[in-house]
This record gives structure tokens, sequence and C-alpha cells, in this order.
């Protein structure tokens, strides 16, 4: 049967959360992971229900894609149909023609897995690399270390402190207590957990999201970031470290995160929290 594009609409979103959920594996190419949707669900479910696409097969789902940004398509397919020759080919053909109501004209970014065949044609059609990004994976066999500060589990009563420190920590963030309800109220967060540390003085300091996509499976921090008057004093390798561990407790198999390359001082960070750098990835980008 022919390959349908399609949005799953809000009643559809736990259907693409799922299936996103089963794609994860350790050993996997970096990918969108449901932590990805989870933290979008800030919006609301309306805007993140828009923001999805799906490719189907015959009631299947074999891609699934979110528009992080009107630009940039952040983009996974299922295991078993990353060489799927029909399916690259439409992947290609609806992301280049801005009437299909994926990517608009001019310049515009995807982010797929590794050596999925897409990545060939889009390569073929003219689509060159972007700056490079550094995935960081930690092992979860074993048992995770203290952090050696305080770590408190988000509430409702506390989302008000976890938005000011997200504030604090991301220049330009928009991030409110309201949307951190919107991001709990998704489905995705049913499997997810804010943390916040804080200093001796009682001061939040630092603030991560993990998500799991199940047990025995990777986990994701998505974002973890430290209050700009408290860096440099080891917050963000606790709050690192603390999220690895309830990833831990969570069931996840590892835990999984991603940042840019040229960010040398989260790279450090990371590896600093015992995660271990995995080969650059980047993005395709089409130029304006």
């Amino acid at each position: 049967m022919a390959i349908a594009l399609g949005k799953p609409g809000v009643d559809g979103l736990s259907e693409a959360v799922g299936v996103l959920r089963d794609w994860q594996y350790d050993g996997a190419p970096m990918q969108l992971h449901p932590g990805d949707l989870g933290w979008f669900w800030r919006s609301g479910t309306e805007a993140t229900a828009d923001a999805v696409r799906t490719w189907r097969r015959d009631g299947r789902i074999l891609a699934v894609g979110l528009l992080d940004g009107p630009a940039l398509l952040r983009l996974t397919i299922a295991p078993d149909a990353r060489r799927d020759e029909e399916l690259a080919q439409r992947l290609v053909d609806d992301v280049t023609e801005p009437e299909r109501g994926v990517l608009p004209e001019g310049r515009a970014n995807i982010e797929a897995p590794v050596g999925a065949l897409v990545q060939d044609l889009l390569s073929e059609d003219g689509w060159d690399v972007d700056e490079p990004w550094t995935p960081l994976r930690r092992d979860l066999t074993e048992p995770v270390e203290d952090p050696g500060v305080r770590i408190e589990v988000v509430g409702p009563e506390q989302a008000h402190v976890f938005a000011a420190v997200h504030r604090a920590a991301f220049e330009g963030s928009s991030f409110t207590h309201e949307r951190w309800h919107a991001m709990a109220a998704g489905s995705p967060y049913a499997d997810a957990r804010c943390l916040l540390a804080y200093d001796d003085h009682g001061n939040g300091v630092a603030a991560v999201t993990v998500w799991s996509a199940g047990p025995g499976k990777p986990g994701l921090l998505e974002p973890m970031g430290v209050h700009r008057d408290h860096r440099r004093h080891g917050h963000g390798r606790a709050i690192t470290v603390a999220a690895a561990a309830a990833l831990k407790e969570l069931g996840s198999s590892s835990a999984l995160v991603c940042t840019p390359s040229s960010n040398s001082g989260a790279v450090a960070t990371y590896t600093s929290a015992g995660f271990q750098r995995l080969p650059e990835v980047r993005d395709r980008y089409r130029a304006s």
C-alpha cells in the first residue's frame, strides 16, 4: 500500500509516543525520543499534536517527525524500515515540497538517524551537513553514586521554583510554572521526573527533566541547566548524576543526552558525571 503522511491529532498522540518508546534500544543511533515530545508538550497538547507528523503504510507508523521549530524537523524511523527505499523517497519528497505541510521554503534542517537511507537521499538532493552535536551515554546497570547535594523531585508546589531556575539557566527562556503544568499533563510525563538541586543556603541552583522510555530502554535528559548565578561550583555534575539515578529508579537501561559539540562546558559536565562520548552527529540542512 502507498505511504501516507498525516498528523496524529490530539487523540493520536499517545500512539505516536508509544511507537517512539518501542523504537528505543541500547545501541540505537541517536534519535527522536518520547521525551522530546514530552518536553515539547510544555506548549500544550494541541500545539504538540500540530507539530507531529507520521508516515504510515498499511496502518502501521513507519516514521515520526517533530517540528521542533518552524524549519527544523526531528525525524526518526522504525528500526526495520531505516533502509526502506519507498519510505526514504517519500520522506524526501514530503520535506522538499512545502505544499505538503512539513517544512517551509528556504533554510531548513532535518535531524535523522545515522545510517538511515533518507540521509543518503537528502545528500544526493543537495542537503549539506550542519554543525556537529555530541551524544553522550551513561550505562545504568551499576549503582549510581550520591550526587552530594540536596535533590528534590518537583511536584506542582515546586513548579515555580523549577521554572525560575530554568529561566536563569537558559538565556531567552520563557518557561513558566504554567508551562510546567502543561508538560506534566502530557502522557510522556507519566514516566518522567523533574529534579531540582539546592545549595547549602537553600537556593535552587540547577534543574533537569528526565524521561523514561520504559523498563530496559534508554532514558533521556532534556533539558539540564544550571542557574547563571551558581555556575562553576559542580552543580551541573551533581544534577546530572541525580538524573542518572532517577532514570535508574525508573528502570532505564542507560541515560542519554545530546549537546552541541561547540558547548565544551556541557560536554565536560556530562563526562564528569560518568557519561561517555559517542560519535558526533549532524543535522542535514538546505540553504535558503
